[in-house]
């Protein structure tokens, strides 16, 4: 490793400059200090691009020392995934077998993924509510983004109480209540056909794909990521639905109905055909074939089974794209059963397709949108008035 030639800056003796094999001129500290043991210690960090951005560092660093805060100048660097990592492997002994593995499983799943890469000591409120909570809130209920956002919270309070880090910036935090939005979940016609048009030539294949499926299948989001290729009959243009596959792994459908053979059409088997070839050149670059029992979607850079979050966030991006009204994953869904309905499908019908029953059909899609109400009165006044 090439060593450094360090040049003393005049504002502090414990500020530098050097330059990188770029010749870019970038500056750094290093701030000697006493631990609470007496122990020497030496706090260092490079690649700043403004001297002012280096001193203003090193004057927290210094004012945290002298202040008693060593602990947090220590764990400065500690990400997310890092400090979760010591506070479940020092707090678990004391929690019950069920609340181990709940948030085991929490924190693996759900929080590292969104946010474990973050530094505690510097991620901010808004970014938090950007990047994980507002995530979260386009595919569960309030309820339980309100769970994780606990989860998290407990966390940092301990980070807090060991001095880790100063101060809990996320307990006054408000989890909007959603479940007054469900019923508007849906898109008209014409807003689908925006979405799928513009998607097609801006998202990748595999995210492409599997809105493409979503949307001409009202198929759940787990059940479309738990497909192997052997459940896809191109001949008799069928596909079955077998299993979900989520944060806890691949299961059986969340209910009896759920588990059915539904008709594609056209447009989306010839789409999954050139995807599959595409996963069979992708699977070749990282040395492996493709077979029968492989999940259907896969990651566009990795080729492992895609992740959990990957169609919340192209979802989200063509709808700021296209500028249609907002939606969830699952309003997917609704905006299949919605659009059958409207096009007077029978609801028994509309019901085998996505693993519902009737009852739960009339329940839960009991809405009309306003192209299917003005049908609606035009079909009154002609058969009444003409």
């Amino acid at each position: 490793m090439i060593k450094l030639k360090l040049h003393k800056t005049k504002t502090d003796k414990e500020l530098f400059y050097y330059f990188n094999a770029k010749d870019e001129k970038l500056f750094m500290y290093r701030h000697r200090y006493y631990d609470p043991l007496g122990r020497r210690k030496e706090k260092s960090k490079r690649g700043f691009k403004s001297e002012k951005e280096a001193y203003r560092q090193l004057l927290e660093v210094k004012s945290s020392i002298l202040n008693g805060d060593v602990k947090q100048v220590e764990n400065e660097d500690i990400t997310i995934a890092e400090w979760l990592d010591i506070w479940y492997e020092t707090k678990r002994v004391s929690w019950a077998i069920s609340t181990q593995n709940d948030r085991k499983r929490h924190i693996d799943n759900i929080i590292k993924p969104l946010i474990g890469k973050y530094r505690l000591a510097r991620l901010d409120s808004m970014t938090y509510e950007r990047e994980f909570i507002n995530i979260l809130l386009e595919d569960y209920a309030s309820s339980t983004v309100k769970m994780y956002h606990k989860l998290f919270r407990i966390s940092v309070n301990a980070a807090v109480k060991n001095k880790t880090i100063r101060e809990n910036n996320f307990n006054h935090i408000v989890i909007p209540d959603t479940t007054t939005k469900k019923t508007d979940n849906f898109l008209s016609q014409s807003d689908l056909t925006t979405l799928l048009t513009a998607a097609k030539t801006i998202l990748n294949i595999t995210n492409y794909s599997l809105l493409l499926l979503l949307a001409n299948t009202g198929m759940r989001k787990g059940e479309a990521f738990g497909l192997q290729w052997h459940n896809i009959d191109f001949d008799n243009r069928q596909i079955k639905i077998e299993r979900t596959r989520d944060y806890d792994g691949a299961r059986s459908p969340k209910t009896l109905n759920s588990n059915r053979t539904i008709y594609v059409d056209d447009i989306t088997l010839f789409q999954l055909k050139k995807y599959r070839s595409w996963c069979k050149k992708k699977l070749l670059s990282y040395g492996e074939h493709l077979t029968e029992n492989n999940f259907v979607f896969i990651s566009y850079t990795r080729a492992v089974p895609v992740g959990n979050m990957t169609i919340n966030k192209s979802l989200n991006r063509m709808i700021k794209e296209t500028g249609i009204k907002r939606i969830t994953v699952h309003g997917l869904r609704h905006t299949h059963a919605t659009i059958l309905l409207s096009e007077k499908v029978s609801v028994p019908t509309v019901a085998k397709r996505l693993g519902n029953t009737a009852e739960e059909i009339h329940r839960t899609y009991g809405h009309s949108d306003d192209a299917a109400d003005l049908q609606a009165v035009q079909v009154f006044t002609q058969s009444v008035h003409e």
